[in-house]
């Protein structure tokens, strides 16, 4: 493998930033403070430009196998490189789903010969699967439906949602809307829906029901569990309590978008957990400064434009974000609203930290290679057009952002360069992927976790 050395950029260290160089040797972070003489095959000259540690993103819906006109691994994981994500954990509720051990090898299969990052999948819980999730090994977590679900998902039996906290071991995280709250909420509303009736279908209570039960779970079996796509500003105490064995996060669309949004975009914001109020982005973008939640995530999840169009309800819930979600808070930065360090913590180091993903989140001597170059100064225009996703659109068709990936490099392999010269950048490679590893003693509880050691 080719040795590599990037001079003269910004890297973002745990320790903060530092102007300095990195060396790569068989996929490895060998040095991190190389000279400019250190020879190696490929040389990368950035200044001006910033590297962070590759994304990490612990929630996409990749839809294969079964639903692969929406999108599949190969469309996919291009879409993660251009954006800068260079690991991603996806969510199990492909056709079919995958409830067992067998189902969840099957996608690892597909991963190994179509994925240009790295991969890991999640094996998804039933109301009669918990043998499976007991002896699951080598897999990063069990995902739950407490909520509306499709297909055989759901998991809203308390006695079953007790079975699988007390006897399972590997760490558990959720969808968490109340299905009660919803069905309720349908009948009261009645009539005619538009789209707006969706957030007050799937409204805040349903959120903090499910939340809270799920909490009281957790901490009762002393289970670690992460909370996904948190969307409303009362949930946000429930989590700061619930420590030690709660982590959570928040997803772009939750920050950037709020109820006002559905005149414009309709159905391309219609989201599960829907789209909340502007209250709610303020308190959602508080609680990651403050530390209340720690992860940044996607919840990619497309649909074609054809489908997300079809009239409420039979438009389907999902929006793809995983090549433009670094972008999006990159220009969060540019506008001075946080920092480099913070959405390497965000979306990066705490993901792995969370999971326990061996070698990854970090540049650091020792770890894997994984690597996103950004010039945070370039200014670009998402147009559908140019989307990597097979999706084809995005919710912020139109948007002009400052801060964009131009190289993102697999365990020391370039898959993605951007050099101005492409509309959208060109895909590199695709043999540099690797099944992600887990290690959930390393992984521990957050409180555990703060500062830089694990």
């Amino acid at each position: 493998m080719p040795s590599l050395l990037i001079r003269h950029a910004t890297v973002i260290l745990p320790s903060g930033r530092a102007k300095t160089n990195i060396l790569v040797k068989e996929g490895k972070i060998t040095a991190i403070d190389a000279s400019d003489q250190t020879e190696a095959d490929e040389i990368l000259d950035c200044p001006g430009q910033i590297v962070l540690p590759g994304l990490v993103d612990d929630q996409v819906h990749f839809r294969e196998p079964g639903l692969t006109h929406k999108e599949d691994l190969a469309t996919a994981s291009s879409a993660c490189a251009a954006g800068g994500v260079t690991s991603f954990l996806e969510m199990p509720n492909t056709k079919p789903s995958a409830t067992t051990r067998s189902l969840v090898e099957a996608k690892y299969e597909i991963a190994q010969s179509k994925s240009i990052v790295n991969y890991g999948f999640y094996i998804g819980a039933s109301s009669t699967n918990v043998d499976e999730l007991r002896q699951a090994e080598n897999i990063p977590g069990i995902k739950i439906f407490i909520g509306s679900s499709t297909g055989d998902l759901l998991v809203d039996d308390q006695q079953a949602l007790e079975r699988i906290f007390a006897e399972t071991t590997l760490p558990i995280c959720a969808h968490c809307e109340d299905e009660t709250t919803v069905k309720n909420n349908l009948v009261r509303l009645g009539g005619q829906l538009t789209v707006s009736d969706h957030s007050r279908i799937r409204d805040v209570q349903a959120a903090v029901v499910a939340t809270r039960r799920a909490l009281d779970l957790a901490s009762r079996h002393q289970h670690r569990f992460h909370v996904l796509h948190v969307s409303t500003a009362d949930e946000l105490p429930l989590i700061a309590a619930a420590k030690p064995y709660i982590t959570a996060e928040i997803c772009p669309h939750h920050l950037f978008f709020n109820v006002d949004d559905y005149e414009q975009l309709g159905s391309l914001i219609q989201m599960n957990p829907s789209i909340k109020s502007k209250r709610d982005n303020v308190a959602l973008w508080n609680a990651l400064l403050d530390g209340t939640v720690q992860v940044i995530a996607t919840d990619h999840s497309p649909h074609t434009l054809a489908e997300k169009k079809e009239p409420y309800p039979r438009s389907p819930s999902g929006l793809p974000s995983v090549e433009n979600s670094l972008a999006l808070l990159m220009n969060q930065a540019h506008q001075g609203k946080c920092t480099w360090e913070q959405i390497a913590n965000w979306m990066s180091d705490a993901p792995a930290r969370v999971w326990g993903l061996v070698g990854k989140g970090r540049i650091e001597i020792g770890y894997d290679a994984d690597l996103v170059i950004v010039d945070p100064n370039r200014s670009r225009t998402i147009r559908n057009e140019l989307q990597f996703s097979k999706s084809g659109w995005s919710p912020w068709n139109g948007v002009t952002l400052t801060g964009w990936a131009t190289r993102t490099i697999v365990n020391g392999v370039g898959v993605f360069i951007d050099d101005g010269k492409q509309p959208r950048g060109t895909i590199l490679s695709r043999s540099s992927a690797s099944r992600l590893r887990c290690d959930h003693q390393r992984g521990g509880y957050w409180s555990t976790l703060d500062g830089i050691g694990v």
